[in-house]
């Protein structure tokens, strides 16, 4: 596992970014997921195959990173949640807000997983 900054609770450590260890991440923290990580992998795979790069494989690990990094966290979870449920609002202001608050969101966990 890797060195993280203090955010508080965390529900497991940040696992390293290799394929088996997000996938035994996701199985703690959101295993309703992994078939929709699994598809996305041999995606990414096929594509790795068919462009001859490694490009598919890397955004693949980072994107299921940055997925986990939420989950684990859950004032990240609590935070996207409440944005995603903000979305469709009927007021348009607070959806616009939800958006930004989704895209901080985003951002910030990619940040973690990239330090």
């Amino acid at each position: 596992m890797s060195t993280q900054a203090d955010h508080g609770h965390e529900l497991i450590p940040r696992p390293e970014p290799t394929p088996d260890a997000l996938r035994a991440a996701l199985a703690v923290v959101a295993p309703g997921r992994l078939d929709e990580m699994q598809a996305m992998k041999d995606e990414a795979f096929a594509k790795a195959v068919e462009w001859q790069s490694l490009s598919p494989v890397q955004s693949w690990v980072l994107i299921w990173a940055r997925e986990i990094e939420i989950a684990r966290r859950p004032d990240l979870s609590a935070r996207y949640a409440q944005a995603e449920n903000n979305l469709e609002h009927e007021d348009p202001a607070i959806g616009r807000e939800a958006l930004r608050e989704l895209s901080a969101i985003l951002d910030e966990a990619m940040k973690a997983v990239r330090e």
